[in-house]
């Protein structure tokens, strides 16, 4: 074997993984994440698992701040924390499938979108209808009110929709239409 060589490839492998860390840190903010939280992840992402000490030694972060940033990777499971027996200390590993980690995600921000306003829809929908309904008040408010009413009856067409979005990826029916690339050895 070459020492020279190895350093170098060791070197190349280092840049390779550094272009990569910092890419997928860029990018984390389409998760609701900072671009630590994504530099933790993007760097655990190439180790098998780490503990906050070794991340602290690798990305140079305060403690308190690793702490907080692997606690949202951990909410929105990119992060998963392992327990290994003769240590005290806990112990971290990335989610590697990016599919999962895109699906679990997403799916999670649809379903909260889809409560939270079909919840609002579902408070509205009658103070509307009521008005509608009520002939002592003007034709001119009565039709807002209606053109509102029509406006709610159109949005819970999409929140159906995504629902059923959300049900066909986690199936993982939405492969029928969409299917996923196979890996290559």
């Amino acid at each position: 074997m070459n020492k020279h060589k190895d350093e170098s490839a060791i070197e190349k492998i280092e840049e390779a993984k550094e272009m990569v860390i910092e890419a997928i840190a860029e990018t984390m903010d389409l998760y609701g994440v900072t671009p630590a939280a994504g530099k933790i992840y993007a760097t655990m992402y190439f180790e098998d698992h780490m503990n906050l000490d070794e991340m602290r030694e690798e990305l140079g972060m305060s403690k308190p701040s690793m702490s907080t940033n692997v606690r949202k990777l951990q909410q929105i499971n990119f992060v998963k924390k392992r327990f290994q027996r003769g240590t005290r200390k806990h112990t971290y590993t990335a989610e590697k499938d990016f599919f999962q980690t895109f699906m679990a995600y997403f799916c999670s921000m649809w379903e909260r979108e889809v409560k939270m306003n079909m919840d609002a829809v579902k408070k509205a929908e009658p103070i509307l209808i009521e008005i509608v309904n009520d002939e002592t008040v003007s034709n001119d408010i009565r039709e807002e009110a209606k053109k509102h009413v029509a406006l709610l009856e159109k949005s819970k067409l999409y929140y159906h929709w995504l629902e059923e979005l959300v049900e066909s990826v986690r199936t993982g029916e939405i492969y029928n239409f969409l299917p996923k690339p196979e890996e290559t050895k």
